[in-house]
């Protein structure tokens, strides 16, 4: 049985692959562009004589087939998890920095209702 899926994981992509989806799987945990990857690929099949073939055919029966939930929905998730896998420190700082502000937002917000606010008061008084 295998674990939960996970974004940081290499998966044959068989959605946008050609062949067996090696290289559309490669592109997208690289974040190379596709096209580029197959061209590679290529290069290197023919540079090692075929060698490197035996290596794609290998990753594609050894690979899992990437699992349908971790489909993106939209281009920023594709790019944030392309962010993840290159540097996860950086991103784990980059979503601390961010809950920071938010944090901090809702602080202002609180501690604005929270206040008394005399010129409200007075509006409200007036309409009563």
């Amino acid at each position: 049985m295998t674990g939960p899926a996970r974004h940081t994981k290499f998966y044959k992509d068989k959605k946008n692959g050609k062949v067996m989806g090696v290289c559309a799987g490669l592109a997208d945990y690289t974040g190379v562009d596709v096209s580029l990857m197959r061209i590679m690929v290529l290069f290197a099949i023919i540079m090692s004589s075929g060698s490197a073939f035996m290596l794609y055919l290998i990753a594609g029966v050894i690979a899992e087939d990437k699992p349908a939930e971790l489909a993106y929905e939209n281009e920023s998730d594709r790019q944030f998890w392309r962010q993840v896998r290159a540097s996860p420190t950086k991103s784990a700082k980059a979503i601390h920095a961010e809950f920071r502000a938010i944090d901090r937002r809702l602080a202002d917000i609180e501690s604005y209702v929270t206040s008394e606010n005399r010129v409200l008061a007075r509006q409200i008084d007036e309409l009563k």
